[in-house]
């Protein structure tokens, strides 16, 4: 009997959590011919390995790298949020300082991340060439709802927000890299991504609309693009979504 002709063998891939909302069911029997790494395995279940925080073999913890040859159970987990998995997790721990980089489908939450002050890099003309080699150079966390993008494996940290909401998908980063404490609220421009600074409002008064003149005495300067914030009718609205993603986990629509 050639190679080619030899029985399939399986194993059966068990996904906890939201990664079985990514693969469509929780329980998934994946043939194997040849040894196949982890990675591959469960990535053919439709989960990113970027979207992985612990995998284990037969209740032991592998790699992603780790191969299977048939017979073997595989559990699959996301990143635990409150328990210190360090010496098991299969991934890499996400930066400390985290930045990230959207593809061009998610601007929306790209203006949302810097509305809470992250660093979020955007471009309309990017195409998936560019968004890997940002994430890889800049050490920067992609976010993408394409799953193929985030399963090239020299994509180390990437997540894929399953919301069509921006609101909620700004949420649901927050939830998974426990961003809450690193709030830091219109202190970037939504536009262009710079920091802002305070300026003094005589020094900016021929720029501002007579009816806000009247009404506010606090401005702010993007850094980079020179556009011009202060409070205005939306904040009511802006203060609101600061609170639900300050909250300890965010507070999501019910």
């Amino acid at each position: 009997m050639t190679t080619s002709d030899a029985p399939l063998a399986w194993v059966e891939v068990r996904l906890y959590a939201d990664l079985a909302e990514l693969a469509g069911e929780t329980e998934r029997a994946v043939p194997v011919g040849a040894p196949r790494s982890v990675k591959d395995v469960i990535e053919s279940c439709g989960v990113p390995h970027t979207e992985l925080g612990l995998v284990s073999v037969d209740t032991h913890p592998v790699g992603l790298d780790h191969l299977v040859t048939g017979g073997e159970r595989i559990a699959v987990y996301p990143p635990f949020r409150r328990l210190d998995l360090a010496d098991t997790t299969t991934v890499v721990p996400p930066p400390i300082a985290p930045r990230f980089v959207l593809d061009v489908h998610l601007g929306t939450l790209a203006r949302r991340l810097r509305l809470l002050g992250f660093d979020a890099w955007y471009r309309t003309e990017a195409d998936d060439r560019e968004l890997a080699d940002v994430a890889v150079e800049q050490q920067r966390i992609l976010l993408t709802r394409d799953r193929g993008l985030l399963m090239r494996r020299r994509i180390t940290h990437g997540y894929c927000p399953r919301s069509d909401d921006p609101e909620e998908q700004a949420l649901e980063v927050i939830e998974r890299y426990g961003l809450q404490a690193s709030l830091a609220p219109l202190t970037r421009c939504v536009r262009c991504n710079a920091a802002l600074e305070a300026v003094d409002r005589e020094e900016v008064l021929d720029r501002i609309p007579p009816r806000t003149r009247a009404r506010f005495d606090t401005f702010a300067r993007c850094t980079a693009c020179a556009q011009l914030y202060w409070p205005g009718s939306h904040i009511d609205a802006v203060t609101g979504f600061l609170e639900r993603a300050a909250a300890d986990p965010p507070a999501r629509r019910s």
